[in-house]
């Protein structure tokens, strides 16, 4: 049997059984492995007593061997063609057709997939976004209808995130990034965070990240080492800053998740098979979230398979939510309708998307919301039947993830009545006057 490389789903291929004899041919017959190998089916039968194409066997003596080639076709292979085929050969011995010899050879054809789909999410997602505690962070790549199983790899800024192993667990392998600082692959510019971190707080973030001059891992369980960097400030350099540091500036202000410069990040993988055979595949990079250095870096997974001609990829920008469009319907509410505030996009541009998915948070600013409750979570906000004394009231929407967090206000504008009290108005006034013209 000619060996057969992986054959790529919906490419043709070709089955070819090569033998020599110098006997009398007498079947050719292809099977097909199924049910796991349990069961054979038969896909091809030659037979000679049907075809008149073999020679006379009254010479024998003189037959010379004879080379014979039975070849099967299979065009555009579907997953249900893989597996093992046979070739089996009969035929008589010399100079007799009563005796047949039976000679087989095997070959097993493997039918590869390329990936359906490709996705990157984040998990645990919405979250929110905080200030002054380091958290991780963990990107999500699924792959689906692959087979065999993908290779699975993450990037930064278009940079492999090179393979370290640890031994922080038997399915948890440690990636560590040997790029010398992010300010070098980002063209130097330090991305801030959004929301209210003020200029003093953040020079004085990065002169220690300066002096530290190593990696410094934040951990979860983490829970003091900011008060102990508090008691030893007074032994820390500052001769590195350019800008004199205001004496109002706690220490416990600034946030400590800059302290790492050069995160280090951790892979775990997982996969299963599913009803059609094809793999499904979850590739997860942890790491501790740094907003000021993360936000609007961008990730991407990539995934290497021999039936793919170059790597198939899917990517992200980690972004803070940044000014969120607010859009009240209807336009004029009147006392009694149903008023729905919601969020139509971001102040980021018609191709860019804010990720993480944010988290919407809807207060009213001075009272509660118009069922009694402090707050409202979602997308949209609904009043229903609104009453005249929510005219000019103020909405506050709050979009957070875990790299910022902003605020956007409404005032809502309730005019006159609503038509569904019409109805009662013109029923009275044509009860009034019925009354007095019976009166008349």
């Amino acid at each position: 049997m000619d060996p057969l490389p992986p054959v790529i789903i919906g490419d043709t291929i070709t089955l070819k059984c090569n033998f020599q004899t110098d006997g009398t041919l007498r079947e050719i017959a292809w099977f097909q492995a199924i049910e796991g190998g349990n069961a054979k089916q038969k896909i091809f039968t030659y037979d000679s007593v049907y075809n008149t194409s073999y020679s006379n066997m009254e010479d024998t003596n003189k037959r010379e061997e004879l080379v014979y080639h039975s070849t099967v076709r299979l065009p555009e292979v579907q997953l249900e063609d893989d597996g093992l085929y046979e070739c089996h050969v009969g035929i008589y011995s010399k100079g007799s057709r009563e005796k047949m010899i039976v000679a087989s050879g095997s070959i097993t054809l493997t039918v590869i997939v390329p990936p359906k789909s490709i996705s990157v999410a984040a998990a645990n997602s919405p979250a929110p976004f905080s200030r002054y505690e380091a958290k991780n962070f963990t990107l999500v790549c699924i792959v689906t209808g692959a087979k065999p199983a993908p290779l699975v790899y993450f990037k930064r800024d278009g940079e492999l995130i090179d393979v370290f192993p640890t031994a922080r667990s038997s399915s948890l392998v440690g990636y560590h990034s040997k790029r010398s600082s992010p300010d070098k692959n980002r063209g130097g510019n330090q991305v801030l965070p959004r929301g209210d971190l003020d200029d003093t707080k953040i020079h004085k973030s990065l002169s220690l990240q300066n002096e530290a001059g190593k990696l410094t891992q934040l951990r979860p369980n983490e829970t003091d080492s900011f008060e102990h960097s508090e008691e030893e400030g007074s032994k820390l350099k500052l001769e590195s800053t350019t800008e004199q540091i205001p004496e109002t500036v706690v220490s416990r202000e600034f946030p400590r998740w800059v302290q790492s410069s050069d995160p280090l990040y951790y892979f775990q993988h997982w996969q299963q098979v599913v009803g059609d055979g094809t793999m499904e595949v979850r590739a997860m990079l942890t790491w501790s979230l740094n907003p000021q250095l993360d936000n609007e870096a961008l990730f991407s997974c990539e995934v290497n398979h021999p039936a793919l001609s170059m790597p198939m990829q899917a990517e992200v920008t980690l972004t803070a939510p940044r000014g969120p469009k607010l859009s009240t319907r209807p336009t004029k509410a009147k006392v009694g309708d149903t008023v729905r505030i919601s969020v139509q996009g971001f102040q980021l541009g018609p191709s860019t998307k804010v990720f993480p998915e944010p988290l919407f948070t809807w207060t009213r600013v001075g009272g509660n919301m118009l069922d009694g409750s402090e707050k409202h979570d979602g997308r949209e906000l609904v009043l229903e039947r609104v009453p005249a004394e929510l005219n000019g009231s103020m909405f506050r929407c709050t979009a957070q993830n875990p790299l910022g967090s902003t605020d956007t206000y409404t005032r809502l504008i309730v005019f006159g009545e609503s038509l569904s009290r019409r109805p009662y108005l013109v029923s009275n006034i044509l009860l009034l006057l019925r009354f007095t013209c019976e009166l008349t």
